[in-house]
């Protein structure tokens, strides 16, 4: 935690280069509806098409690369799901060994991701305080280095280049962003768009779901404060505090944070579906969610930029969400 801002935004660049080839160069997609919505240029980055399902893979294997080279022959990990996953690839990919602790409601698609990609599965309670002490039990055992969800400036430093390749593309298609948003679990997502943004001019907003705003209460108060955080459809947003390195991080750089409500996160997996035509997951939504709900930039239209964080979802849940929108096609259709 010694490490200065400067130092670690040099990594994401560094990062940035030595992920090159190795993970997705995932693409910008945009709808008129979307833009229409939002009063603004929506640029989403789509990092539910990445290795792994989730931009997670970009910290994991950065993390699991340097580990590798340092000459460590297993990892361990703690999640909700997706960053789990996404180290038992890296982990496969670097033939190292890889054992994940999820909670015990953890959602099956994540569950089985891990076994396939060969990680052995742990399951501890359903707070992060619970995992967190598995996980590190099984490190002072093993010997095997614990990689964090966030507070890691490896992961950090990955997670940051899907902003910084996003701000890149941007630029390429002549719609500089103004905006970048973010959705938030621990920060670490966040901390790197942060940093990849550093100098440029563009305001950098998190998102966080209602009653899992430790980051906003944060903020307010100057110091970490942790939550009981609230149930969500975002399940991979739902860390109970935000991470040391990520606030020290974002403290001074994020513009804000916008608080949304399960109603809009799931209006915004179904526009996602219906008007880009890929398949995200709430926590991913929740960007755009935060998106809609930007205050206006007055007379100018500006770019706004949203990473779509995952896209590791249950059919189960792809159907209930997408419910409400037959429902009113259905009444539509009737009334017709």
């Amino acid at each position: 935690m010694t490490r200065t801002v400067g130092q670690v935004r040099a990594d994401v660049e560094e990062a940035s280069r030595w992920l090159a080839g190795r993970v997705v160069r995932t693409p910008v997609l945009r709808s008129p509806v979307i833009d229409e919505l939002a009063g603004a240029r929506v640029l989403l980055k789509a990092e539910n098409l990445q290795n792994g399902g989730s931009y997670k893979m970009r910290g994991a294997l950065r993390a699991v690369g340097r580990l590798a080279a340092a000459g460590h022959t297993g990892v361990i990990a703690q999640s909700t799901g997706n960053h789990a996953v996404a180290v038992a690839l890296a982990a496969r990919q670097h033939g190292l060994a890889a054992t994940v602790v999820l909670p015990v409601d953890a959602a099956s698609t994540k569950v089985d991701r891990a076994r396939a990609a060969g990680a052995r599965v742990v399951f501890a309670g359903t707070a992060v305080e619970e995992r967190v002490a598995v996980a590190d039990g099984l490190s002072d055992e093993s010997g095997h280095p614990v990689i964090d969800a966030y507070d890691h400036p490896d992961v950090i430093a990955g997670q940051g280049t899907a902003s910084l390749e996003l701000i890149e593309d941007a630029e390429r298609l002549g719609t500089p962003l103004d905006v970048l948003v973010v959705p938030v679990g621990g920060g670490g997502g966040v901390a790197g768009a942060c940093l990849a943004a550093a100098g440029s001019g563009i305001e950098v907003y998190g998102v966080e779901p209602v009653g899992c705003d430790s980051l906003a209460r944060s903020l307010a108060a100057g110091v970490r404060v942790p939550v009981a955080p609230a149930p969500t459809i975002a399940d991979g947003l739902r860390p109970s505090c935000v991470g040391e390195l990520p606030f020290a991080i974002v403290r001074e750089t994020l513009r804000g944070v916008v608080r949304v409500d399960d109603d809009e996160i799931a209006a915004a997996f179904r526009l996602i579906l219906t008007e880009l035509k890929v398949l995200a997951e709430p926590s991913g939504a929740a960007g755009l969610a935060g998106a809609l709900r930007l205050p206006p930039a007055g007379d100018r239209r500006r770019t706004v930029g949203v990473v779509l964080t995952g896209g590791n979802v249950e059919a189960a849940l792809v159907a209930r969400l997408m419910a409400p929108r037959s429902a009113d096609l259905a009444e539509e259709g009737a009334a017709a």
